[in-house]
């Protein structure tokens, strides 16, 4: 299940949603069972990271005109959803 690391987001979420599949349309036995759910925990892990890995990316991208990054009040990066941002870059 190692292998699972190396993966990128879509062929972690496209695993994960074949193993939701197997365990709710088949019969299996409850030694399969607990592999499959195992490997799902490891997957949604590996897609919570990479979708970690792009808001900070996108949040080191938000900075305001004077190249500082954009803060609130409590000195929390402001973030925007990534659709806002791209359709932003677009107009511009």
């Amino acid at each position: 299940m190692s292998e699972n690391l190396d993966l990128s987001f879509e062929e972690a979420y496209s695993r994960l949603e074949k193993i939701l599949e197997k365990l709710s349309a088949e019969s299996i036995s409850l030694d399969l069972s607990l592999k499959l759910y195992e490997e799902a925990d490891k997957l949604m892990s590996v897609c919570n990271n990479k979708l970690s890995e792009a808001e900070q990316k996108i949040e080191i991208l938000m900075k305001n005109r004077s190249g500082e990054l954009s803060v609130d009040e409590n000195g929390n990066p402001l973030t925007q959803p990534f659709s806002a941002v791209f359709s932003k870059e677009i107009s511009s």
